[in-house]
């Protein structure tokens, strides 16, 4: 095992003078991140969620809110100080067998992630009676020339653009009208003991904490320049991300919940049409149409856009190519290829046909069994890889390992029932 290393503690060179503008040109890996980990595939189940359960899954997204920024908070602290990515930090700490081991469950993840978002895109296009085929080709040949054409900063822009549409969900909770007392009385109602309960709760939980935020997030960081004089802000951007994602998720779960689950024993919603049926009642057809589509496009946009450039970091972190969206495609041809590849290969296995829901709910369910190795690397790197006043000590060592071992311990406790029940 090799050691772990030393931090950078390079002076800031200074993004911009004035603390305002200072603080504007930090912000965005972790909102872009947020906004990415509320994607299709999170809508999907919390929509399935509130139609099968009410609210009564309502608490566990205002509980996740807490663990998703530890967990987050955790990885930008590890960036900005070591000024490594995630796997290649993990090789330095522990060994290339690790780090391949650490990769190849991000890829796994992201690629069932990415078939979530273009399914996505799919059932957007049949909503509308677009042609799948055209739709998911015109969606994929636009991100690769978004990416390969600009730079991070505005990258990240375009991502944040797409996201900012799923805030559509948060009005349209806001006319569904959710009645307070039932949501009362359901809001610490939690059968689990009931395995399909138990199975949505898991999906739940790895629907907001998923393999590649972390990756994603540390080499974002790097990416847009930031170091350790910009933790603070860095932090800011992560809470902020973290509040606004389960905002979104608990809005689509309180929509479905008051439209289609009385008395929290609902029904399943089988294909988008059908969300899009039980989210936008109360703004009519042909309006809730087009809000239902912006929020699932933006979601299933800028996901696809992150887990791509993930699964191209984290590969190039280990394998040792160059891989920053601030290279020309010449300088950097295995990043872009990557990257290119990772989409086009997810477009044509979605245009083969999928159930989407079934696979959204079942992608989350395996990000929560891939918790206990994510989280795991993720807590033993704060310990072993940071230095000084950085490195995980003390109290918050134990709330952050407290939260992590019981959110992977649930995790896969509640994954395991719900498959097995």
């Amino acid at each position: 095992m090799s050691e772990p290393l030393v931090l950078s503690q390079q002076p800031s060179t200074g993004l911009l003078a004035t603390p305002r503008r200072r603080l504007l040109a930090v912000l965005g890996p972790g909102l872009v991140v947020m906004l990415a980990d509320t994607d299709a595939g999170s809508i999907i189940t919390a929509a399935q969620s509130g139609a099968q359960w009410g609210y009564k899954l309502l608490i566990l997204q205002l509980v996740l809110i807490p663990i998703l920024y530890v967990v987050q908070e955790l990885t930008v602290r590890l960036g900005l100080a070591t000024q490594q990515g995630h796997g290649e930090l993990i090789r330095a700490t522990f060994g290339k067998g690790w780090a391949w081991l650490s990769v190849g469950t991000l890829c796994v993840a992201c690629i069932g992630a990415l078939l979530t978002q273009l399914s996505g895109i799919a059932g957007i296009a049949q909503l509308f009676g677009v042609p799948v085929v055209p739709a998911i080709a015109v969606t994929v040949g636009g991100i690769i020339f978004m990416v390969w054409t600009g730079s991070y900063h505005s990258v990240e822009r375009v991502a944040i653009a797409f996201g900012l549409f799923e805030l559509a969900f948060v009005v349209v909770a806001w006319r569904s009208a959710p009645l307070v007392s039932e949501v009362a009385a359901q809001f610490f109602a939690m059968p689990i003991r009931d395995p399909q309960y138990l199975y949505l709760a898991a999906a739940n939980i790895g629907a907001v904490i998923m393999p590649w935020m972390v990756f994603y997030q540390q080499s974002a960081v790097l990416d847009k320049g930031l170091d350790l004089s910009d933790l603070k802000v860095a932090r800011i951007d992560t809470a902020v991300g973290a509040v606004v994602t389960q905002l979104i998720m608990a809005a689509v779960l309180i929509t479905t919940g008051a439209v289609l689950s009385s008395g929290g024993s609902g029904m399943k919603l089988d294909n988008v049409p059908q969300i899009a049926e039980a989210l936008t009642p109360s703004l009519g057809y042909n309006v809730g149409r087009i809000v239902f589509a912006m929020g699932l496009a933006g979601a299933a946009l800028v996901a696809t856009v992150v887990v791509c450039l993930t699964a191209a970091w984290g590969l190039g972190e280990v394998a040792g190519y160059k891989r920053s969206l601030e290279h020309h495609p010449r300088e950097a041809p295995w990043f872009y290829g990557v990257f290119s590849i990772i989409l086009v290969a997810g477009g044509v296995l979605v245009t083969s046909g999928a159930d989407l829901v079934k696979l959204s709910v079942a992608v989350q369910v395996m990000n929560a069994l891939l918790l206990p190795l994510v989280l795991g690397f993720l807590f033993l790197l704060a310990r072993r890889a940071l230095r000084g006043r950085y490195r995980l000590t003390g109290w918050y060592a134990w709330l952050a390992g407290g939260l992590i071992a019981l959110t992977s311990v649930f995790g896969v406790f509640a994954a395991a029932s719900g498959l097995i029940g």
